[in-house]
């Protein structure tokens, strides 16, 4: 039986379309797969080169950050003596960046500033805008000075403060609440803050 003719037809040349339509469709799903394919090459290699930019910003931040607190610690150091004998306390001694280490040599804390006579030792944490967590770390480096103190035994009291170029009013009180003395700039110079009597530092 012969096949008849289709709007002008033949089913050959109709079954030969469909297949040339068929061959087309899949040579585009493949190339759209290729695109896909391609794009994600391209969105993984820039998601790499973007984590890459970003840690070196945060660590070119923190290089930066960790400069600043340097330079805020040197421009505060000069002026401690006078500011706590005027509080009472007189340090014959004042260390920077003071390492604390246990009997087998672990490293147990550092301070960024040590000021200490036989009485007392007082730990400064210097940052250049603490935070409410800078003052629940230096509580805990309080803590861990009180056990190497112990350890050593040392009975002398120690003291906290947190310094810094800029401190925020709740920050401020904050520190006051933990039992810290707040060290920040002021003009040319620098000013400890304490809350008036009945208020006392803690002691660790």
């Amino acid at each position: 039986m012969a096949k008849e003719p289709v709007m002008g037809l033949t089913f050959e040349q109709i079954w030969a379309l469909f297949q040339e339509t068929d061959r087309k469709m899949q040579e585009t799903d493949r190339k759209m797969q290729e695109t896909d394919r391609k794009m994600q090459e391209m969105f993984e290699r820039t998601n790499l080169t973007l984590d890459k930019l970003s840690k070196q910003t945060h660590k070119e931040i923190g290089a930066l950050s960790n400069r600043i607190g340097e330079i805020v610690e040197h421009l505060m150091t000069p002026k401690l003596h006078n500011k706590f004998r005027s509080l009472g306390y007189t340090f014959g001694n004042m260390s920077r960046d003071y390492d604390v280490y246990d009997s087998a040599g672990r490293h147990l804390a550092e301070v960024d500033i040590f000021l200490e006579n036989g009485d007392y030792a007082l730990a400064v944490e210097v940052k250049t805008k603490p935070s409410e967590n800078d003052v629940d770390d230096h509580v805990k480096r309080l803590e861990v000075l009180r056990i190497w103190a112990d350890g050593r035994n040392d009975r002398r009291k120690f003291l906290g403060a947190v310094a810094g170029a800029v401190i925020k009013d709740e920050v401020k009180k904050y520190a006051f609440k933990r039992g810290f003395f707040v060290i920040e700039q002021s003009g040319d110079t620098i000013a400890v803050n304490r809350l008036p009597a009945p208020w006392e530092p803690s002691a660790w």
